[in-house]
């Protein structure tokens, strides 16, 4: 199999502006569950959020990037296993040596517990993050694969799902039982005071990002495009009252 670094690369984007409430939220998540997801329509901030949380959180970082081919569960596995041995040499024997196994592709839950084996055998934390979940959801092993593999988690293994679309719903039993965390699109939205900073960073006023927020909903993209929108307009943006701030 060709492997594609690039999905193993945690993104280089971070948000112009921090969101300090929803790193506070990630890092309880961190420290009260197994696992989070965070799920939002494209344009919603999930990806640049999470992006920015591990470079402040202080452990090793894990990321693997889904793609539609990756229904494929022996191609998932591989991506699995080849994104934490990208942050931790020689991970993943056993995973490896289950997925090899006459008719191994038959017993879902076996696979989980053998990838579960070699995170065990981990020296230290790993938060590992998989992005894109939603485009494998339909696929027959999604539910019995993580179904097993979440409530067992090791102590110091944190997983964060990101996804479109709320995962498959056997999946949400875990939350009752306080093993994982979701952080669903209307937490993503953008706060007033969010929305305030955001346009005074652009120069622009309280009153643009009020009304902005209002046509937007707090989207990320959007609020980020209505800035950009704003400050490019003749009269209106920073880049015109800076020409007047050089000029003085």
């Amino acid at each position: 199999m060709e492997v594609i670094f690039g999905k193993m690369t945690i993104p280089t984007d971070t948000p112009l502006v921090p969101r300090s409430r929803l790193l506070e939220v990630l890092r309880d998540c961190l420290n009260s569950c197994n696992s989070t997801i965070i799920n939002g329509r494209a344009g919603t901030g999930k990806t640049m959020l999470t992006a920015d949380f591990v470079k402040r959180c202080g452990w090793p970082v894990a990321w693997y990037t889904v793609g539609a081919p990756d229904a494929d569960l022996s191609v998932f596995l591989q991506y699995l296993v080849k994104s934490v041995a990208y942050v931790c040499p020689d991970f993943g024997a056993k995973t490896l040596e289950a997925q090899a196994r006459p008719g191994a592709f038959l017993n879902f839950p076996k696979l989980a517990e053998a990838f579960l084996y070699d995170l065990q055998k981990l020296d230290g934390p790993l938060l590992f993050v998989i992005d894109d979940l939603h485009l494998v959801y339909d696929a027959d092993w999604v539910v019995p694969f993580f179904h097993r593999l979440l409530p067992l988690l090791p102590t110091e293994v944190h997983l964060m799902i990101l996804g479109r679309s709320l995962p498959p719903a056997p999946l949400w039993r875990l939350r009752s039982k306080q093993r994982l965390c979701v952080i669903d699109e209307s937490a993503l939205a953008f706060t007033q005071a969010e929305a305030e900073t955001l346009f005074a960073s652009y120069g622009l006023t309280v009153e643009q990002a009020r009304a902005a927020r209002r046509k937007t909903r707090g989207r990320a993209a959007a609020m980020h495009g209505e800035a950009i929108r704003l400050d490019a307009a003749p009269g209106i943006g920073r880049r015109r009252r800076g020409l007047l701030y050089l000029v003085a």
